[in-house]
């Protein structure tokens, strides 16, 4: 059988292997703390449920890539409350079956293969930005973070960025947490503005921080833009924020010809969120409080567990945004093998490219009170 170079390159999702592991010890009835995987285990609030149960219609009809126009306008209006950015519902803003799709789809849209475009994206970082760019045929160029994990204009050598075309981010950065600053942003936006190139701002952990280090939240790539937007789009989602993990739905919003571009590709594709799933996505965008409720749960997380580490005298990077505790251990994977055998499971962080070699990464997934019976177990484990 002949497969794809690029699945033959690339090869199958690294988390798997440690996910059939922790499986093995779940099925030999051994208990398991998972914070490996960004699913929560908060319950879905329960009016978006009642949202979704209430559109499940008699008679089942394709929904459009476009979107329900009730839904655009409802995420432009969460663009505004949240941002302070105006933006065009019918031209501006696509929702999406989540934010994984809709960043491995992007590239299919801009990149040219016949003439050697870059895609410059984050490492440590979300796989899919380099598996979405070297499935459409793409020359990768990865930034290797270090440090705070802030990809910053000046780590982009001319070069690259004369054959750009997209330059992916990620604020509130995975796995780090770490968050862009407005300056940044503004100093990145200038750099793709000046190479024609798209600044891809992945943002799906916009909702989630600490309100004491963020008091206005994350900045957004939208807020550093011209009042077109022009040259930015940012990708948004309803897991975390909401809960949603399950529904798959999320957003790009920004630069209105790029908006339109992707609605070509999606109607070819075929990708698109049942009705449904839209309507619950409309109310879970139009209320804010929930997702506020829900940032406070996961810092009680981190209050937890941050100081397990302290005690064992291993840094904490960043991480007062996002779903995740990033933590500087020395050998990832010998620390994930004597973890596991204690049934708490977490991500080295070398599984999210190179830079992330002596991290782990741990999902605040858990609920409260596993998180707790965690950080006793990695003091035992680790002392």
């Amino acid at each position: 059988m002949h497969l794809n170079p690029a699945l033959a390159r690339l090869g199958s999702y690294p988390i798997a292997t440690i996910q059939q592991r922790a499986l093995d010890r779940r099925e030999a009835g051994l208990p398991v703390i998972d914070f490996s995987i960004g699913d929560p285990r908060e319950p879905t609030p329960e009016f978006i449920r009642d949202a979704a149960r209430a559109a499940v219609p008699e008679v089942s009809q394709y929904p459009t890539a476009k979107g329900r126009a009730d839904l655009r306008r409802a995420i432009a209006d969460w663009v505004d409350r949240r941002h302070g950015v105006t933006v065009d519902p019918e031209t501006q803003v696509i929702p999406t079956s989540g934010s994984k799709e809709s960043i491995f789809n992007t590239p299919f849209a801009f990149v040219d293969p016949a003439a050697d475009d870059v895609v410059v994206y984050p490492t440590p970082g979300y796989p899919v930005y380099e598996r979405g760019s070297v499935f459409a045929g793409a020359t990768i160029h990865p930034i290797v973070l270090d440090g705070d994990f802030v990809l910053r204009a000046g780590d982009v050598p001319s070069d690259v960025a004369a054959r750009m075309r997209l330059l992916w981010i990620c604020t509130p950065h995975n796995p780090s947490g770490s968050v862009t600053s407005s300056d940044d942003l503004a100093a990145l936006y200038a750099l793709t503005r000046s190479n024609d190139a798209l600044l891809l701002a992945d943002e799906c952990y916009a909702d989630t921080y600490e309100e004491d280090v963020f008091p206005d939240g994350p900045a957004s790539a939208l807020q550093v833009a011209d009042d077109e937007l022009n040259g930015v789009l940012s990708y948004l989602s309803l897991s975390k924020r909401s809960g949603m993990t399950g529904y798959r739905s999320g957003a790009i919003v920004g630069d209105a010809a790029a908006i339109s571009a992707l609605k070509d590709l999606r109607s070819t594709t075929g990708t698109a969120s049942p009705d449904f799933v839209q309507q619950a996505a409309l109310a879970a965008w139009s209320d804010d409080d929930h997702a506020a409720e829900r940032s406070r749960i996961f810092a009680a997380k981190r209050a937890i567990l941050r100081p397990a580490f302290e005690q064992l005298g291993m840094e904490v990077v960043e991480s007062h945004a996002g779903l995740y505790l990033w933590v500087k251990v020395g050998d990832d994977m010998a620390v994930t093998d004597v973890l596991l055998d204690q049934g708490v499971v977490v991500s080295p962080g070398r599984f999210f490219g190179k830079g992330g070699e002596g991290y782990i990464r741990l999902a605040l997934v858990p609920e409260l009170d596993a998180c707790a019976d965690a950080a006793d177990a990695l003091v035992a484990a680790l002392r």
